[in-house]
């Protein structure tokens, strides 16, 4: 791949996701170093290099998420479709990381259900936070994690019993394209998931994981015996 590996010394960083403590050097692209976690999977941008959030806030101000935009729905849609079809009658759930224009929260309201909105800069609104719900949904949100592990300690805890957690964000695939890759060139984008990896964290977590389709996991918590 294009990028020297990324020089190590000392003690290894743990996974900033599983934790797993034996993370190893991966790429250095532009002067960035990258790691990766042979554990579950993810590629991580060290932290030394995440943006300030002054910078990431006015980065996702120029983003184009209308609610009503056709194009963008049907992007959505390869969440919304897996998800609403495993949904039984009208559920309550909350899109975390929903953004300036929650289409995905519009697209499962028409469909009958309930949804709150979360979002640390366009709805920070923390009460949503201290409810539980049927399903959480985490749209093109994950990959601007800068504390994942204590972020899914949260998403986790936001699901009830027999819900769901749906993930969509840009797998990564390919070790040998990833520093010409479009979604590592986005300066917001500080961790990439791999297929594996939710089902690694669905395995540590003692839930049950799908990917109905590419870039999108289902994860549900086990319902009581």
């Amino acid at each position: 791949m294009s990028g020297a590996a990324a020089p190590h010394t000392g003690t290894a960083p743990p996974c900033p996701l599983c934790r797993a403590g034996a993370t190893v050097p991966f790429a250095v692209i532009d002067a960035r170093a990258y790691r990766r976690c042979p554990a579950c999977g993810v590629r991580f941008l060290d932290p030394a290099h995440h943006p300030a959030r002054a910078d990431e806030h006015a980065h996702y101000l120029h983003h184009e998420n209308d609610v009503d935009d056709p194009r963008y729905r049907r992007f959505l849609s390869k969440l919304a479709d897996p998800l609403l079809a495993r949904l039984a009658g009208p559920a309550a759930g909350l899109d975390y990381g929903c953004g300036p224009g929650p289409a995905l929260a519009a697209m499962l309201r028409e469909a009958g259900h309930e949804v709150a909105l979360y979002d640390p800069f366009f709805a920070p609104d923390p009460a949503p936070l201290e409810a539980c719900y049927d399903f959480v949904t985490c749209t093109e949100t994950a990959e601007h994690f800068h504390h994942p592990a204590a972020e899914f300690d949260r998403l986790r805890a936001l699901v009830r019993p027999g819900g769901w957690l749906a993930v969509m964000s840009c797998f990564q695939t390919d070790d040998a394209r990833f520093a010409s890759w479009h979604y590592r060139m986005d300066p917001t984008h500080v961790i990439f998931y791999r297929e594996e990896t939710f089902h690694h964290l669905a395995r540590l977590w003692g839930w049950r994981c799908e990917v109905p389709a590419k870039d999108v996991a289902l994860l549900q918590r086990p319902a009581p015996a």
